[in-house]
């Protein structure tokens, strides 16, 4: 086995990336939340205060966190990694050919420290002209003081989303939304030239940053064990995606099957995890309002005499079969699913507020928000054992426990 490798949903987890809410979370105003996908505005120090408790509880449940701009500031004295965030950060088609060189020649004088701040954190036109004088440049001149020249990426704070860990290799994602594609460009940067990464041997099961239509994202990716994969087709994971993922996958020689959730695609059904997520060998929380969805079940053909890429045989499931296609993935008679009792619209809003989205940290051991009760009693009730961290204002970003982890560690299951 790798050192590192992500075995299961429910294995003991021992490694996590999350990233600490910063700088780029006060980028967030009435008029740039729905452009920068955040439905409010989050109170950030309060924020930071919850996901210190959060990761005090990984820390407690036996799991190495690693921090998002610890290890992205480490990478960034690599130059290599700088000059490749560099070329992704300033592009003519996003600033003009006009101010591209001026905003590069800045950005090299930085130090790793606030290159990486600016990376995650943007900037305004504000705050550029306290460093430089202003280009000669269209785009910069018709810009507004506080616009900002280089966007921010909130959604950092969500690290399931541009890579997931899936046995031993990762998957950068092609991600689905403007406001998100970059955060790719941090995860591709950090796992080519960061030293924990470059001394270890894994596989990369994508191309990450750019597979026009073909996009996945982490949240909608399971890894249900003993070479199977659960992903859901939502909002922001295409087919194309899934089936271009499938056959990465299958030629790296570890999954050999795959079943394809076919969501309904809506801003509350975001990812799978937001609906569905694992929390035992054999158990899942589903939300009710999910109902009966079709899916598919991919497996290898078996080589092609091409290019060697595998063929994708396809079967099709009708609604109502998804729990038996994930069984036989599994190899059970069936799974256990929780789905707690309670009228339609409770059970809307703890949804809303990702009551499907816990993480678990060793079978049958889960880390939940404390803002969803009727999920975590009905948990308890079912033998689970839920850890509990404030999320009055994290839950506000529309994003759980399991959103604003990235494993790179866990254990197989048996």
């Amino acid at each position: 086995m790798n050192s590192l490798y992500v075995g299961s949903e429910v294995g003991q987890l021992k490694q996590v990336i999350v990233h600490r809410p910063g700088t780029e979370l006060l980028r967030l105003t009435p008029e740039t939340k729905e452009a920068l996908l955040f439905d409010d505005l989050l109170w950030v120090r309060r924020a930071q205060e919850e996901h210190d408790m959060f990761t005090q509880a990984l820390d407690d449940a036996g799991a190495e966190v690693l921090h998002l701009d610890a290890l992205l500031r480490e990478t960034l004295s690599e130059p290599a990694a700088k000059e490749y965030v560099l070329d992704h950060t300033f592009d003519e088609r996003v600033h003009g050919p006009a101010a591209v060189p001026a905003l590069r020649h800045m950005a090299e004088s930085m130090s790793v420290a606030e290159l990486a701040e600016l990376v995650i954190g943007g900037m305004t036109k504000r705050e550029l002209l306290e460093r430089i004088d202003e280009p000669r440049s269209v785009v910069l001149h018709s810009m507004a003081a506080d616009d900002l020249v280089v966007s921010a990426l909130p959604n950092h704070l969500f690290a399931r989303d541009a890579s997931c860990w899936v046995y031993g290799g990762v998957a950068v994602s092609s991600m689905n939304k403007p406001a998100r594609m970059r955060e790719a460009v941090t995860y591709e940067a950090i796992y080519r030239w960061h030293p924990r990464f470059t001394s270890t041997d894994f596989s990369r099961w994508s191309e990450g940053i750019s597979d026009g239509r073909a996009t996945v994202e982490g949240g909608d990716v399971l890894v249900l064990g003993n070479g199977a994969v659960l992903v859901g087709m939502s909002e922001r994971t295409t087919p194309q995606g899934i089936e271009r993922l499938a056959k990465r996958l299958f030629a790296g020689g570890q999954a050999d099957r795959v079943v394809a959730l076919r969501l309904p695609v809506a801003r509350h059904f975001m990812h799978l995890d937001t609906v569905m997520t694992m929390v035992d060998e054999h158990s899942f929380i589903e939300y009710a309002g999910l109902g009966d969805v079709a899916s598919y079940t991919i497996t290898p053909r078996g080589l092609s005499t091409g290019d060697g890429d595998p063929e994708l045989n396809i079967v099709g499931h009708e609604p109502g079969h998804a729990h038996r296609a994930i069984a036989d993935a599994l190899g059970l008679h069936g799974l256990r699913i929780l789905t707690a009792e309670q009228d339609v619209h409770s059970a809307a809003r703890e949804q809303w507020d990702d009551g499907c989205n816990a993480l678990a940290v060793a079978p049958g051991v889960v880390i939940a928000y404390d803002r969803t009760p009727t999920s975590n009693a009905f948990l308890r009730e079912s033998g689970v054992d839920v850890i509990e961290v404030p999320g009055g204002e994290l839950g506000r970003g529309r994003g759980g426990p399991r959103c604003m982890s990235c494993p790179t560690l866990r254990d197989p299951v048996a």
